[in-house]
């Protein structure tokens, strides 16, 4: 029995590779959200000229340069959208199961492009699409406030996992299994309303798109994907990450040069199902 996803919700998820869940969380926790990343960015959300600086640390993916990112990761407000009941549901869904870990990821302001600050977005995969068999990952974001297409939200290929391996039989054998060559492909930039939770398999050809409007795009990562309890070093690892409030650590995430969570931040309050969804308590209690 299904938790949040409806029916036709399920038949559009298999179609077209991802889904749209509305009111994934209260207003409250949007505005809330909001704030804290105008802050920590230290920017005005009334003063466009404080958009647009910089980041002190480039991004391991080029790509992401411009694009951005918020290097917060723990806050009590990510952590409240994390933990929130409706976006847990809609990922136990997704996978079939109720024993779910949550990733620890960051969030977005995605500024309006301009002559002297380009970005132009980007498509790829967030998996290796030559393994055998394909894995199976999904990822999620949530809207913050409403994204018109042409605001520089998610960008995507609908329908492309399903017809993956009759376009792969086109491709050539030293094709990059990371970005696919879009030739013939249709990418369509997505509309969402505030707190829209839109979830998509990670075989779907997506990236942020550039920004054509003259506001901003906010929106938080949130996924989940199987609790791996077996895995007592991971655990251990997540755990101190949010007990230390550590940045992600990747290629694709740089951090926050300032240390600003570690140096001023507070370890955010856990539910019960927060808990779980760490790692700090075992699903099997």
């Amino acid at each position: 029995m299904m938790r949040v996803l409806s029916d036709s919700d399920w038949a559009f998820w298999q179609e077209n590779g991802y889904v749209i869940v509305p009111n994934a969380v209260p207003q409250e926790n949007l505005d809330r959200l909001i704030q804290v990343l105008w802050e920590f960015q230290e920017m005005n959300p009334d003063d466009q000229e404080t958009w647009y600086r910089e980041p002190e640390r480039l991004n391991g993916m080029p790509e992401l340069n411009r694009s951005g990112m918020v290097e917060l990761y723990h806050h009590q407000a990510l952590w409240d959208n994390r933990q929130h009941p409706r976006v847990y549901g809609a990922f136990a869904d997704i996978w079939g199961t109720e024993q779910l870990w949550v990733t620890i990821d960051r969030a977005n302001i995605n500024v309006p492009a301009r002559p002297d600050w380009v970005f132009k977005g980007f498509i790829h995969w967030d998996i290796d699409t030559s393994l055998r068999p394909l894995p199976f990952e999904v990822q999620g974001v949530l809207s913050l406030a409403d994204t018109r297409a042409e605001q520089g939200g998610l960008q995507c290929v609908p329908g492309f996992p399903k017809r993956f391996e009759e376009w792969v039989q086109t491709q050539p054998a030293d094709r990059d299994p990371w970005r696919p060559d879009l030739t013939d492909l249709e990418v369509t930039p997505l509309a969402t309303k505030a707190g829209d939770l839109l979830i998509w398999n990670s075989m779907l050809p997506h990236g942020t798109s550039q920004n054509r409007s003259d506001r901003p795009r906010l929106a938080q990562y949130i996924s989940m994907f199987p609790a791996k309890e077996h895995d007592s070093a991971l655990r251990e690892e997540r755990v101190r990450s949010w007990r230390e409030r550590l940045p992600r650590v990747g290629m694709a995430f740089p951090g926050d040069p300032r240390n600003w969570e570690q140096l001023h931040g507070t370890t955010a309050e856990l539910t019960t199902l927060g808990q779980k969804l760490l790692g700090l308590k075992s699903w099997g209690k």
